[in-house]
């Protein structure tokens, strides 16, 4: 045998005999010197959803089960995970299930697109919004408005975000988990989180004056306060010319949609159940003296009857009936 190919084939038997010890030596050392895992993080990182967003105040999943699994933390703070995940955490880690309240989603508080809302300059420049409003606060004529380069939608790790023909968000609730990602990253502050089950929104940031709105969008609000006046609940206040609406004491009712001159004040209530009465009414009309729009009839210790039509779901009737014999479906 040729000495160059003997030395050849000497080298790789060392090479490969070194490297049997040394593998040999490493999986001793894993055996020694591994480092044990409670056996519950294992089982609640695999729960996790894996979407390292943060929400839950974590650098990510890995290190909020850490937290859970040596008690250091809450098991309802990841919104990606939702009820199901509460569920199997207090599963896991045995212990009752908080109760778990109205889920959020992000909803952006601007509806001023491209006809709504003119531009000031053409922008030129990197389609990102943050890009756009470090610009002189970017194009688009009111400062507070959304600029329309859809960051949000880059930022969204579940894809919930898409932009419109107006170049405005549009937030898909089924697939929004509330992480607040969007919230973070909008230079313009136009996104917050709200309650999925509260359904009317003033959609607009604009602390300006009514006049000078006027001339920079034609959607939004212009502090005229007819919502304020208009909502029988006192769920809508004024903040340096702002409606802003508290959700606490929202009912969905949509009055204050219908006398919205600039129809700032979006809502969706196709759907919401009604108000009916049934058998077992007393007639003491408690029902038809708090209804804010007059939807119920009847005569003092005789049935009442409720208007489908004007019923706006407040569900105010149903919570003051003393026979409790009105029902929302």
């Amino acid at each position: 045998m040729d000495i160059e190919l003997k030395a050849v084939l000497y080298a790789l038997g060392g090479l490969g005999g070194l490297g049997l010890i040394f593998g040999a030596g490493l999986a001793v050392a894993s055996r020694v010197f591994a480092v044990k895992t409670d056996p519950k993080y294992d089982e609640v990182l695999e729960v996790m959803p894996g979407a390292n967003c943060g929400a839950c105040g974590f650098p990510g999943c890995a290190a909020y089960a850490a937290a859970i699994a040596s008690g250091q933390a809450a098991i309802d703070l990841c919104p990606p995970g939702g009820a199901a995940l509460v569920k199997d955490l207090s599963r896991i880690m045995g212990v009752e299930a908080p109760e778990t309240s109205d889920r959020a989603v992000a909803t952006p508080y601007c509806n001023g697109g491209c006809e709504a809302a003119p531009v000031r300059f053409i922008y030129e420049g990197i389609k990102d919004c943050h890009a756009a409003a470090a610009l002189s606060g970017g194009d688009k004529g009111c400062k507070y408005g959304c600029v329309g380069y859809g960051t949000c939608v880059i930022a969204c790790p579940f894809d919930a975000i898409t932009m419109d023909d107006q170049n405005i968000p549009v937030v898909d609730d089924d697939k929004c988990t509330g992480c607040g990602i969007c919230v973070s990253e909008c230079p313009k502050n136009i996104f917050s989180l709200r309650p999925i089950s509260k359904k009317v929104h003033i959609r607009c940031r604009s602390h300006d004056r009514g006049p000078v709105v006027r001339k920079l969008c034609t959607v939004g609000c212009i502090g005229c306060q007819i919502c304020v006046k208009t909502c029988p609940f006192d769920a809508i206040y004024m903040d340096n010319n702002l409606a802003i609406i508290d959700y606490a004491k929202c009912r969905n009712c949509g009055l204050c949609i219908a006398k919205c001159p600039t129809k700032t004040i979006h809502g969706e209530l196709e759907g919401l159940p009604k108000a009916y009465i049934e058998d077992g009414c007393i007639g003491c009309s408690m029902c038809k003296e708090v209804c804010p729009v007059d939807a119920i009839t009847g005569e003092l210790n005789e049935l009442h009857v409720v208007d489908q039509e004007k019923c706006v779901s407040c569900e105010i009737c149903a919570e003051k009936c003393p026979p409790q014999v009105i029902v929302m479906k």
